[in-house]
């Protein structure tokens, strides 16, 4: 195993062959990640892969199947898991996702874990750990969109949270060009400190590009952007958009007590989700 727990994915080296191997396993579950008063059965099975690709995104890495393990509820009809798995479907063919098995059963609520495989060329998987003093740090996309369409429920924020867009081929894009990257799920305040943490640095940051329409509060700590954050070394030059998505330097990587960030020079919490508090 060349790394293990504690990044976007895993990382796995096949002996005599010129690629590794990223794993990531995602769960969506009832009333956590989606409701069914709010959510059609395609937009949980879109959102479900989409999570797991995201994470294969933030390692640089090109998809190459999945597992699909789903837990269905009584209410849960046979046109409900049809749907689902068309929305699963929806996504895996515009990535190149296959398929390839998984397990059904059933529960109280609707609960789904999904594995995804994906390759990289040996040695060229992104990894959180990278960062170093002075590097600039990026995020891709507009921040907070995802946050303000669950308050509001309405209009391209609402799009933005129902169909969030793994950013797969800028993730290649950054191979050999970003030194630490992952993908933004649970917030910028909380995904920057963990990217900190694995890098022993700290760092300070300005207000990232926000989506139209939500706060200062949502781009920093709201989940489920899914964008990319990463850093590269001062000698890179990036463009300010690839593939239709901005690019945005929002600050620079520090010495520091690890995971500490600076907002305008000022503390900043964190205050992204956690999944282990009410």
């Amino acid at each position: 195993m060349a790394l293990g727990i504690g990044d976007d994915c895993a990382i796995f080296q096949p002996r005599g062959k010129n690629e590794e191997l990223v794993f990531t396993t995602d769960m969506l579950v009832e009333d956590v990640h989606f409701r069914r008063e709010t959510h059609t059965a395609a937009q949980v099975g879109y959102k479900s892969l989409a999570r797991g690709l995201s994470d294969i995104a933030a390692m640089g890495a090109e998809p190459r199947f999945c597992l699909l393990s789903a837990a269905f509820p009584v209410w849960a009809d046979e046109k409900w898991k049809d749907r689902f798995f068309d929305g699963v479907l929806d996504l895996a063919r515009k990535t190149d996702t296959d398929l390839a098995g998984g397990d059904l059963s059933h529960a109280a609520v609707f609960a789904c874990d999904i594995v995804v495989c994906g390759a990289a060329p040996a040695g060229t998987a992104l990894r959180r750990s990278g960062a170093r003093p002075g590097q600039p740090i990026y995020v891709t996309g507009s921040l907070g969109g995802s946050a303000l369409g669950l308050a509001t429920q309405k209009g391209a924020a609402w799009k933005r949270h129902l169909r969030p867009e793994p950013r797969l081929l800028l993730g290649r894009f950054l191979r050999g060009k970003a030194s630490a990257a992952m993908d933004l799920s649970d917030g910028l305040s909380s995904d920057l400190h963990r990217l900190c943490l694995a890098s022993g640095m700290a760092a300070d940051i300005e207000a990232p590009p926000l989506f139209r329409g939500a706060s200062l509060e949502q781009g920093l700590h709201g989940g489920e952007d899914y964008e990319l954050l990463f850093t590269a070394p001062q000698r890179i030059r990036l463009p300010n958009e690839f593939d239709g998505v901005t690019i945005t330097r929002i600050g620079s990587i520090r010495e520091g007590t690890a995971g500490e960030i600076r907002l305008n020079g000022e503390p900043l919490d964190i205050k992204g989700y956690d999944h282990f508090l009410p």
